[in-house]
């Protein structure tokens, strides 16, 4: 499935369910950071590329923020319009907002 194919949640949705995005080290490869996206209890959802993030705030208007803390902010704001809904499925289900 590409990523043109993958079915997001929508944004209001997201942010009840995401907890925390975490900078990572990527667990099979040196020299590579993963934002990892965990839920509000803790558990984790998935992750992105961090090179694909901050690569797509740079082309969007505005581009990245100077200071670390509204360059961190503007990308969970990106993560959170980009939450796949395979990786939540269970957790809409038991929110009561998708059908098992």
């Amino acid at each position: 499935m590409s990523a043109e194919d993958t079915q997001c949640i929508p944004y209001e949705v997201a942010k009840k369910l995401v907890g925390a995005v975490m900078e990572e080290e990527h667990l099979h490869e040196a020299n590579r950071r993963v934002l990892t996206v965990y839920s509000t209890n803790d558990k984790e959802i998935c992750w992105f590329d961090a090179e694909d993030i901050f690569a797509e705030m740079a082309e969007s208007e505005g581009g990245i923020p100077k200071n670390d803390d509204d360059m961190k902010a503007k990308a969970v704001e990106l993560i959170l319009h980009q939450i796949p809904k395979w990786a939540v499925e269970d957790l809409l289900i038991r929110m009561g907002l998708e059908k098992k």
